[in-house]
């Protein structure tokens, strides 16, 4: 029950984009169509998980076990970095279909400021293993989820006549802070599920 409370917090309640404003970046810059918010998703889901069972290992087995918790950030980023790296240099030989589709999405991973934060996040919470698995794909799917519908809002305002004062940017930051409202419309569900199971 608890990786279910986990799974839905992440995705609704404590959406990472929407609720804590992580990943602001590609989620401006890469909705303009669902097809590309598609291909980051499924690129951010992989990294993002990948990332936080790498750092989780290096958090207690070398940080923790020497002393190390200061070096946290510089590890942290450093491994994320590395990974995407490897996972392009994999991506290219054994699958170049999938290696063209993702495009450019693969590189900007590593200026994606959410995989850090799950992965410190996961840290801070003293998740155990699994936990931070679970909580590192719930989150990528709440990260996809946003994504996706922000992108399918953009298409439709492509076909809408907004006002010229409102065109560009401005509808777009009235779009995503108005899907942020609707997402903090989920606050307190995680609350009342654990109440519901006795978890509290």
């Amino acid at each position: 029950m608890e990786y279910i409370l986990i799974f839905i917090s992440a995705i609704f309640v404590n959406n990472i984009v929407l609720a804590q404003f992580l990943g602001i970046c590609p989620f401006l810059g890469v909705s303009k169509k669902v097809d590309t918010a598609l291909g980051m998703s499924a690129a951010v889901a992989f990294v993002m998980t990948l990332a936080t069972i790498v750092t989780y290992i290096v958090q207690k087995t070398v940080l923790d076990a020497y002393g190390l918790q200061y070096l946290q950030t510089i590890a942290f980023i450093l491994v994320i970095a590395s990974l995407v790296q490897l996972v392009e240099i994999i991506l290219k030989k054994v699958s170049p279909v999938l290696y063209q589709a993702l495009g450019i999405f693969l590189p900007l991973i590593t200026t994606n400021c959410a995989v850090l934060g799950v992965a410190i996040l996961v840290i801070q919470k003293d998740y155990s293993f699994v936990e931070s698995v679970v909580y590192a794909l719930s989150t990528a799917v709440g990260f996809g989820l946003a994504l996706t519908v922000f992108a399918g809002i953009r298409e439709q305002l492509e076909l809408t006549n907004v006002p010229k004062g409102m065109r560009g940017v401005a509808i777009v930051m009235i779009t995503a802070g108005l899907l942020s409202l609707a997402f903090m419309g989920f606050s307190g569900v995680d609350g009342g599920l654990r109440t519901m199971f006795g978890m509290d």
